[in-house]
């Protein structure tokens, strides 16, 4: 299994597209977890060959618009695949229902009908609950609620072919409750806003994010393996790999990632 992280920044990124990444099985197919803000997820698919026929599968954590929209174009990307002749099997989309209350209706107000057509048989709108267990590329995620302040949220812990565990937490550091779902998995994806001298600057705690030093100081007391810091501020972009993975070993010795847009991980 790859994780290609499509997208590394927060919600007002410029310089970089929105948090979102893929889950890509040997096969090529793979599952896409989030799709960013905007049809600048059809760009980076393009750039990371993972073409629209390959998916079937997609995890939509929060309705927040970074995470939200770009969902719209990869369900009109996909009604158009199945339209052509070259989209075979379904698309299954995931998310909690207030979620897709807003998505299905959004898509159906913004497509032409013979594009919407397919919902319902090829593309499905699928609500889930956290205790769910989700199958697909081999893989099981177990759903859980994030127990977001500001958002219904649902992150998962996601086994994989091999037995190891990947959680993501999501755009939000982890709740007290919630540390069953990370403790000692091998893979833990979680947001780092900024760095920890910059708070005053970019405010994460006010936004319910945290710094990389606080995301080393929880990957540290839950015993993961690999730590994969996303969904940052895009002004220090040049220095934000050094920098960030830096102040997180402050605290965390196991590795520590933080991929630019595109990087490829071997899970």
């Amino acid at each position: 299994m790859k994780l290609v992280i499509l997208g590394t920044g927060n919600a007002m990124a410029r310089d970089c597209y929105n948090t979102c990444f893929a889950l890509v099985h040997p096969s090529g197919d793979y599952l896409l977890v989030d799709a960013g803000g905007g049809n600048g997820i059809l760009r980076q698919l393009r750039k990371a060959a993972l073409p629209v026929e390959q998916m079937h599968h997609l995890y939509l954590t929060h309705a927040h618009t970074d995470h939200l929209l770009g969902a719209v174009w990869m369900v009109r990307a996909v009604a158009e695949a199945v339209k052509k002749g070259r989209y075979t099997g379904t698309l299954t989309i995931w998310g909690h229902r207030p979620l897709l209350e807003i998505l299905e209706p959004l898509c159906r107000a913004l497509l032409p009908g013979k594009l919407t057509a397919c919902f319902g048989e090829i593309i499905r709108f699928v609500p889930i609950v956290p205790g769910d267990v989700l199958s697909c590329l081999d893989m099981e995620l177990e759903v859980f609620d994030i127990l977001s302040t500001k958002a219904l949220q649902y992150g998962f812990r996601c086994t994989l072919p091999d037995g190891g565990v990947l959680t993501c937490l999501g755009d939000e550091p982890c709740h007290p409750d919630c540390r069953r779902y990370a403790a000692g998995c091998r893979w833990l994806l979680t947001e780092a806003f900024c760095l920890y001298d910059q708070r005053e600057t970019f405010k994460p705690y006010e936004k319910n994010h945290s710094t990389a030093l606080d995301a080393g100081r929880m990957a540290r007391e839950l015993g993961v393996e690999n730590l994969v810091l996303y969904h940052t501020e895009d002004k220090t972009l040049a220095t934000r790999k050094a920098a960030y993975t830096a102040e997180a070993a402050r605290e965390f010795s196991g590795r520590i990632y933080v991929p630019e847009d595109l990087e490829t991980l071997e899970l």
